[in-house]
């Protein structure tokens, strides 16, 4: 009997301060209360002492000695122990219904034997009358009962089942007993009872009257309470071993079970009532059965007599009622199955590796992305994914996971990731990593989170070991899961994305393309070079070896990181972009020339394949020369190393080639005379030395040239000069942001000051071009003013950002933001914000829109609630159109929900180019690229970004769990001290004279130490089939001395432009009559046009005067488009000579290339993606000599490209 005791006290026994037992509490402590209620606290130690004696008084009494007391966890009756034993105990209940299960069968198993040793022919008759034969006769309708009421049974056989009818028949009233509630009628009329009776009671009978010893006695009918038996212990057992049973295993149990009975009773019913007619044996009895239970009914056998023909009528009754009830039953359950999942055995989880991806609703583009990421490793082509969703699987879904494909790895599982059941049914104490990923989709994020965080805590609860990888979409909530192994926060990396996006065009493509699992193999038949050199790079990931088993860096142990990395980049192709140290955890970017390294350093570098897949040839390459080579030149590049891609291994050339630099004048072209002789030429590139040499090493300290911009300010800044101090931001607006050093004010903005549409006491500034910026503005369009916005913000005022460099920031929000947001925001400067939305012309006027560079759309919450999921981004879509349409100069970064949805961005319809890009796409989709989308124009320039793009940072990160940290410190989100960041520098055309990549890369590592890691390059198009282009270029050759004004300026500022880095700007005038006039000249110029030329006749001549009439309509749409935006500064006491209408882009296409061959060929316009090294890690350098290493750099840049490098 299950009983509990209390304990004794640790103390008991033993006496306390005084010789006072510790049992003892108070003197007026009933005897019956518990020795564990804690002792009374004394006051003074008069009273205590008083107290004490009392006690002491207390304890001498031997009759007031402490009584054990028995507490009974169940009532100490006989009736409720063997209802424990019997029922309530799962293990004893199921010993007891396996005993019972075992006993049916056996009762089964005796009657078959008393069939097979009764002969009816022998004799029949009642126990010790004298035996009568019996034949049947057919042509009788009279039947002779004497068969069917006796039979032959043996003493030995009849004492047995005698003794089994005693034992069950016992049980069974024991039972009846235990489960009686105080209907005794209920419990009679059970089935199960009325048949235990049956078979019971006559065996009873017999042994106080001998001569019914020989009567038939259906035992048959056991195997239904053999059946019910096995249910009952199918259930206990689950119950024993805690474990949720199956339904699905279950319902086939029964019906497997229910069709044995049938065959059973049917069986020998036919057999013992055909004892009277042909007499059947038992297994001419079943071959009956079975034929006639599967409609086949050959007829070969057939029941005599009327009594087995009814008995052959009530089965097939039954059979037509209670199979088809269990067969629907059984479907019912299985598609219930087929939405559920089932389980994921445990034998299948000890012996082979699975993940579990929880997430709150799968959708296919969710799912296709996590799987073709996963799976795109050869090490995790062996593991399962258990997908754990509390959602019914949709259909889209359904179908994906019945492609073969996926069929034999993938196992969806509907239930909920809080319930242990489920977390059990998934194995997730055996998995190898669960992967929890919050609804994007949902409307409030900060819910989506909340359920986020609860998944994570459930499951670091049910398997603490299993490691976790979670995705969170608000900063805020990012430390409730920092328990977890790696953590991604969406709405953190998403504005520092987009923030680098406005000073290092293409930052989104460069980190989606590295983050991604690429073979190198996009567009590779494509008929453009772009597409083949862009496809190729894009190929590049980030891979990590020990430096003391590298064979790509192991020759350089003991040099400085500068030299491993050019020399790396040049002799292999690989690019050094970081390392870590053995005894350190933190990882590096570019830690400069001053680092040497070690045996024992993780190395960081991008390529095509990690260094285990690659194949090493050594060859000499004769030098090839190109180019006009002069008398005393030398080749005019670097000799070109060919990278041959084969299966799973990529093979590399490798030169035996010195790094040797051009010494003298007749070096190389490039090599040109020192700075003290005579003659134009420009220096050659100084080698990269292997130690650091604090004398020749030419650092770009940002923090000497912030110092002198801030101290000596230019002429026309004048006296005005705010100055800013260099700080940590005193408030973070949530907890677990990295502390990271800015440009401050000495002194907190006033709220007041920070909006910029309305003025105040302090100023009385009311637009954008009051304020006189110096720098373009960057304009944010949100709808709320987030905790995440305060990432945009933060990598734009960074400390190694210099002063001149700092754009200003205008904070378009929808809702007005709140004070703790304004608190964390009014210490950085040239930080505004305005209430009103990007889809009304006059808040974009307002904020400036025509003084900005760049403008981001942040996708919005409130679309995530539409009807059909692909359309939450058709209002971002349709608005941003009508922007490029009214500002085409602009250069505008769109964040869309879906992917897939990009291609709508700067739509054009008529284009042939975007048909082919369309068609491109579509093929790579069908090659089984992860990157289809990559070759869309607005993606490739870095137009249009989605945050489930960097979804594959997070499924990389199981296989490199290093990624995450590598992408926190390009975007800036971290700063460790002595890590590089992510910025670029624009070549133009005075720095074509370094000629490739690979010379570029020399020059930056001697002279600044940076790190170059791909090139965004601008390319001219033409989109040939556009009409309204052909219109404006006939226009343009036509009647260019006609038009002045922003017409004019267009021919010298269509075709080229810095792809969204650089954007020439002309004034357009705000004459009232500017629009009629223009109107005017151009139906002038399409009069002379007609008389100029020839009219054709017919329906040609309709043709060419439908086509004149489209030109004119597409230029008057332009007057139209620019007539409504000035008419709206007008109105808005706006000045409009901020505004040019016809100055944009849309003849240029632009790419990234990560990681290009150093024999890749500069091309002016082209903007290179630099690692720069800490500046403060060269505060020991004297300013002197930076002043001096900076004339060795290139020729300046354009002044409007921001963060750039000069060389």
């Amino acid at each position: 009997m299950a009983r509990a005791k209390l304990p004794r006290s640790p103390s008991e026994g033993k006496t306390g301060p005084g010789g006072v037992p510790a049992g003892a509490s108070a003197p007026e402590e009933p005897h019956g209360l518990s020795p564990l209620l804690p002792a009374r606290g004394g006051g003074s130690v008069g009273s205590d002492v008083g107290q004490r004696l009392h006690v002491e008084d207390f304890s001498l009494d031997s009759s007031l000695s402490q009584v054990q007391v028995e507490f009974y966890v169940n009532e100490n009756t006989f009736k409720e122990r063997l209802k424990l034993f019997f029922i309530k105990n799962q293990r004893s209940s199921l010993r007891i219904r396996l005993f019972n299960f075992s006993l049916k069968l056996l009762t089964c198993l005796l009657y078959i034997v008393r069939v097979l040793l009764d002969d009816p022919g022998l004799g029949i008759g009642c126990w010790g009358c004298p035996k009568q034969k019996y034949t049947f006769n057919e042509s009788s309708s009279e039947i002779n009962w004497a068969p069917i009421l006796w039979v032959e049974r043996k003493m030995a056989l009849w004492a047995i089942q005698v003794i089994v009818a005693i034992i069950s028949f016992l049980e069974t009233m024991l039972l009846i007993y235990l489960s009686y509630k105080g209907n005794i009628w209920e419990q009679m009329f059970r089935v199960s009872f009325v048949l235990e009776m049956i078979n019971t009671l006559p065996f009873i009978t017999t042994i106080f009257w001998a001569p019914l010893r020989n009567l038939f006695i259906p035992v048959f009918l056991n195997c239904w309470l053999a059946k019910h038996a096995l249910e009952n212990m199918i259930n206990d057992f689950h119950r024993a071993i805690l474990r949720t049973q199956s339904a699905m295993f279950n319902q086939v149990l029964i019906l497997f079970c229910t069709l044995l009975c049938l065959l059973f009773t049917g069986t020998c019913g036919i057999q013992h009532l055909e004892r009277a007619g042909e007499n059947l044996s038992l297994l001419t009895s079943f071959y009956f059965c079975i034929v006639t239970f599967s409609t086949v009914g050959y007829g070969d056998v057939t029941p005599k007599i009327w009594p087995s023909q009814l008995l052959v009528v009530i089965m097939i009754c039954v059979a037509l009622v209670v199979l088809p009830l269990q067969f629907e039953e059984l479907v019912y359950l299985w598609m219930e199955r087929q939405k559920s999942g089932g389980n994921y055995s445990r034998h299948r989880a000890q012996t082979e590796r699975h993940v579990v991806l929880c997430v709150s609703s799968l959708k296919i583009d969710l799912l296709m992305d996590f799987l073709n990421e996963f799976y795109a490793h050869p090490r995790l082509q062996d593991y399962y994914v258990v997908i754990l969703c509390p959602t019914e699987m949709d259909i889209q879904v359904r179908r994906v996971l019945q492609i073969p494909l996926w069929s034999q790895r993938v196992i969806y599982l509907q239930g909920s990731a809080l319930k242990d059941q489920d977390l059990m049914r998934a194995k997730m104490d055996n998995g190898e990593a669960c992967f929890i990923l919050s609804s994007r989709n949902e409307v409030d994020r900060t819910a989506a989170d909340h359920q986020t965080i609860l998944r994570a805590w459930a499951v670091k609860d049910f398997a603490p070991n299993c490691p976790l990888y979670v995705q969170i979409l608000k900063p805020e909530n990012k430390f409730h899961v920092k328990f977890a192994d790696h953590v991604v926060c969406e709405e953190e990396c998403k504005y520092a994305m987009l923030a680098l996006n406005c000073i290092c065009p293409a930052t989104s493509t460069l980190i989606t393309l590295l983050v991604h699992t690429s073979r190198g193999q996009e567009g590779q038949e494509s008929p453009e070079q772009w597409q083949r050199m862009y496809g190729r790079c894009s190929g590049n990931e980030v891979y990590h070896v020990r430096m003391g088993d590298s064979k790509f860096f192991r020759e350089y142990q003991g040099k400085s990181f500068t030299y491993a990395a050019f020399h790396a980049h040049k002799k292999y192709g690989v690019c050094l972009i970081g390392l870590k140290r053995e005894e350190n955890k933190s990882i590096l970017l570019n830690p400069g020339p001053r680092h040497t390294l070690a045996a024992s350093d993780t190395c960081f570098y991008i390529n095509i394949t990690k260094e285990e897949n690659s194949a090493f040839i050594f060859k000499q390459e004769e030098k090839q020369r190109r180019g006009l080579v002069g008398p005393g030149q030398g080749p005019s590049r670097l000799p070109m190393h060919s990278i041959i891609a084969s299966v799973g291994t990529v093979a590399m050339d490798l030169q035996h080639t010195e790094c040797r630099p051009p010494q003298g004048s007749g070096a190389s072209k490039l090599a040109l005379p020192t700075e003290n002789g005579s003659g134009s030429r420009r220096p050659s590139i100084a080698p990269v030395l292997e130690l650091a040499d604090s004398s020749a090493l030419l650092p770009c300290d940002l923090l000497s040239d912030q110092s002198e911009d801030e101290m000596m300010p230019s002429d026309d800044e004048g006296l005005s000069v705010v100055e800013y101090v260099k700080g940590y931001p005193p408030n973070s607006p949530y907890i677990g942001s990295s502390p990271t050093l800015c440009h401050l004010l000495p002194v907190k903005a006033p709220f007041c000051c920070l909006r910029l549409d309305k003025g105040c006491e302090h100023n009385s500034y009311e637009d954008a071009k009051a304020y006189g910026f110096k720098n373009k503005l960057i304009i944010v369009s949100a709808e709320t003013a987030g905790n995440g916005l305060y990432n945009f913000i933060v990598p734009l005022r960074a400390y190694y950002r210099s002063r001149k460099e700092l754009n200003p920031i205008v904070l378009l929000l929808d809702n007005k933001p709140d004070r703790h947001f304004l608190e964390a925001i009014c210490c950085f400067p040239m930080v505004y914000y305005m209430e009103g939305s990007v889809d009304n012309l006059d808040s974009l006027l307002q904020c400036g829109i025509i003084y900005a560079d760049n403008l981001v759309v942040v996708d919005k919450e409130s679309t995530m609630s539409a009807e059909e999921d692909y359309m939450a981004d058709a209002k971002t879509i349709v608005n941003v159109q009508t922007m490029f349409r009214l500002f085409p100069s602009l250069s505008i970064t769109t964040e869309l929900t879906h992917p897939s949805n990009m291609r709508f961005m700067q739509f054009r319809a008529k284009d042939s180019y975007s048909l082919a890009l369309s068609k491109l796409e579509k093929r790579e989709r069908e090659n089984g690229s992860n990157l289809a989308f990559m070759f869309r124009l607005p993606f490739a320039a870095g137009r249009v970004f989605s945050i489930s793009m960097l979804d594959t940072l997070l499924y990389q990160s199981f296989v490199k769990d290093y990624m995450i940290s590598i992408t926190r410190l390009l975007l800036g989100l971290d700063t460790t001290p002595g890590s590089g960041y992510l910025c670029a520098m624009k070549i133009t055309e005075d720095d074509l004279w370094i000629g490739s990549y690979g010379r570029l890369f020399q020059k930056l590592c001697s002279s600044s130490a940076e790190i170059p890691i791909g090139i965004y390059r601008t390319e001219c198009h033409v989109f040939s089939t556009s009409e309204s282009q052909i219109s404006v270029n006939m226009e343009e050759c036509e009647d260019a001395r006609d038009l002045k004004g922003p017409w004019g300026a267009r021919a010298g500022a269509g075709g080229g432009g810095g792809g969204g880095s650089t954007h020439g700007r002309h004034s357009a005038g705000g004459d009232p009559a500017e629009h009629a006039l223009l109107r005017r000249k151009s139906l002038q110029w399409a009069r002379r046009l007609s008389r100029k030329s020839p009219r054709p006749a017919g329906k040609a001549a309709a043709e060419w005067i439908s086509q004149q009439r489209l030109s004119l309509y597409r230029r008057s749409e332009r007057q139209e488009l620019s007539e409504l935006v000035k008419n709206r500064m007008k109105h808005l006491g706006l000045p409009t000579t901020g505004y040019d209408e016809m100055n944009d882009h849309q003849n240029t296409l632009s790419y990234v290339l990560i990681n290009p061959p150093p024999d890749t060929r500069l091309e002016p316009n082209d903007i290179v993606y630099l690692i720069r090294s800490d500046p403060l890690a060269h505060v020991a350098s004297s300013s002197q000599s930076r002043k001096s290493s900076c004339s060795n750099k290139l020729a300046s840049c354009n002044p409007e490209t921001r963060d750039e490098t000069q060389l």
